[in-house]
């Protein structure tokens, strides 16, 4: 592995005008990364990753590097491109356990965070940095949100993410597990105890179902549910996954390694929506693909669906009579929305049409002193995405914080 990342570096140009810097949606600075590594100054390449992107070694593995970094690299047009992704990812792992910041004075101020996903995790991290007193309420026994529960370990070792923890306790971050809010403490209640900036980063949780007969069945199942505990659930020998995102080939692979024989993916449009990388690794792990599969309903012999044919623009031109699809379980995989426990028991939240939170450009919602992003606000988004709208976000709260007077 060593060697194959010091050989990687070796073939970057450091282009002046680096066109990978300009294909990450965070700004990594990574013509600077590759040069820091290549003089032996890992750690200093480490740590300006993190203060980049407090998450680096999390994106380094799930980020879709082929339509960012890796896909605006100009040794891609004629052959491959540096596999930038596998070079952050040799440093930011090496660097996480030997992460010693240097906080300032406290600030004096309080900030709460409600959810310990990416948003939340970039919140507390970059807050704790200005000299926050931070504390993180996650309603799981573990920090994480999707990286942990939504995200298989064959994609993102868990124990990345203890490891994580370890670091946010190292910080002086106060982590809460266990504890909804919403339930037995409300948003009302952390006010009341001094909290003067509270972050709210939930994510979505709620699926989102297709609205046709036969989803309340003992044998159908929700994807964000399934990828929580896949060993709680008996799916059968053949599987039939409706959706193609990369939510849906996550669960096609997870299936297959948790002992299902057969697993399909029914795809509605002429081809997958996830990244062109996982649909290549679901393929090598043996998942099949049905395209153009129009669900019509479901009963407990399978799917019934339409085959749709399209012509060259992507349009139907023709609907088969429905038709079965036989398989023993079924897994709807198409999106999320968020759960509404927070907005129930809050006044002054205001939610959009599809119940994301409302929020300015800058993270600020409808209630004073209340702030939000990530997957809450913007819908299923990627890591990388959560990362970069937070980093604004945090700052945002810190001038807020810093203009409260004692």
């Amino acid at each position: 592995m060593a060697l194959h990342v010091v050989n990687e570096a070796r073939r970057c140009l450091n282009c002046k005008v680096p066109q990978c810097r300009k294909g990450c949606p965070i700004n990594t600075p990574i013509p600077d990364m590759i040069q820091l590594f290549l003089q032996n100054q890992l750690e200093a390449a480490g740590e300006m990753l993190f203060l980049n992107n407090p998450l680096s070694i999390v994106c380094s593995l799930v980020c879709d590097h082929e339509k960012q970094c890796e896909g605006h690299c100009v040794l891609g047009r004629k052959g491959m491109p540096v596999h930038i992704s596998s070079i952050e990812n040799y440093i930011s792992d090496a660097y996480l356990d030997r992460l010693s910041p240097v906080l300032p004075a406290s600030s004096g101020k309080r900030a709460a965070i409600i959810g310990s996903g990416p948003a939340g995790i970039t919140i507390a991290v970059l807050l704790t940095q200005k000299g926050h007193d931070v504390t993180i309420f996650e309603s799981r026994e573990r920090i994480g949100g999707v990286l942990r529960y939504g995200i298989p370990a064959f994609r993102l070792p868990k124990t990345i993410l203890d490891r994580y923890k370890t670091q946010l306790l190292k910080m002086g971050i106060h982590i809460r597990p266990n504890t909804s809010i919403g339930g037995a403490l409300t948003v009302d209640d952390l006010q009341r105890d001094g909290y003067q900036a509270i972050f709210i980063g939930t994510g979505v949780w709620r699926p989102k179902k297709l609205g046709i007969p036969g989803e309340s069945l003992g044998h159908v199942h929700f994807a964000i549910d399934y990828l929580v505990d896949p060993d709680v659930y008996d799916l059968g020998e053949h599987l039939a996954v409706i959706g193609a995102g990369n939510s849906a080939m996550d669960v096609a692979r997870t299936a297959l390694r948790k002992g299902t024989k057969k697993v399909s993916v029914l795809c509605r449009g002429p081809k997958a929506a996830a990244s062109q990388r996982e649909v290549d690794y679901a393929v090598a792990d043996g998942v099949e693909f049905l395209y153009g599969a129009r669900t019509e309903s479901i009963d407990r012999d399978g799917v019934w669906f339409k085959q749709a044919e399209f012509d060259q623009d992507g349009n139907i031109c023709r609907l088969s009579e429905p038709m079965l699809f036989h398989a023993d379980g079924v897994i709807i995989a198409v999106s999320q929305g968020p759960k509404n426990k927070i907005v129930s028991t809050t006044s002054g939240l205001q939610t959009t049409e599809h119940g994301l939170l409302f929020t300015d450009v800058h993270g600020n919602t409808t209630r004073p002193g209340i702030f939000a992003s990530g997957d809450v606000v913007l819908g299923a988004r990627t890591v990388v995405e959560a990362v970069k709208y937070s980093k604004e976000v945090a700052q945002v709260m810190d001038e807020y914080l810093s203009s409260i007077q004692d």
